[in-house]
């Protein structure tokens, strides 16, 4: 599970994961419904109620890979930790590793003022308060996008145990 912000470079480097592992890559943002797009393409934070029938999706999607034994890197961005707990549903402890990516939030918003994304840099602020670090017990590490990105994927690797 690649997670983080908006701007942090999650399809990058979980489409760079996949294929370095021979892994299926599914983008999280791609299962929103309409009207979570829609609300964040208007400006408008996504709350709890929005976020739950989106992350019970994406919980049953791994759980399936998992069962299937179906190799996968997803992104999402798991901001929080009961959004981390669904995600992690019935699966074994230690069965989904957290990749948190992270940068300083001028970095992430100057990214985000540059690229095409349904998701506006002003709703940036919200995720930065809405997001709850990595609890020790959960299995993951964090990881600074501020450097190249073979950099960043170079010590995922290496966390990861490749």
């Amino acid at each position: 599970m690649v997670m983080g912000v908006s701007g942090t470079g999650k399809t990058t480097v979980a489409t760079e994961l996949a294929a370095r592992h021979g892994a299926l890559f599914i983008e999280g943002d791609s299962l929103h419904p309409p009207a979570n797009i829609a609300k964040m393409s208007a400006g408008i934070p996504l709350d709890d109620e929005d976020r739950w029938p989106w992350l019970e999706v994406l919980a049953s999607l791994l759980a399936f890979h998992h069962d299937e034994e179906i190799s996968s890197v997803l992104t999402c961005s798991a901001l929080k930790r009961s959004y981390r707990d669904v995600l992690r549903g019935g699966l074994p402890q230690d069965s989904l590793f957290f990749v948190h990516l992270a940068a300083p939030f001028a970095v992430l918003r100057a990214r985000m003022e540059a690229r095409d994304h349904f998701m506006p840099a002003s709703l940036l602020q919200s995720q930065f308060d809405a997001l709850e670090p990595l609890g020790p017990d959960e299995l993951g590490a964090v990881f600074d996008v501020s450097q190249p990105v073979e950099d960043v994927i170079s010590q995922v690797l290496a966390a990861i145990g490749d």
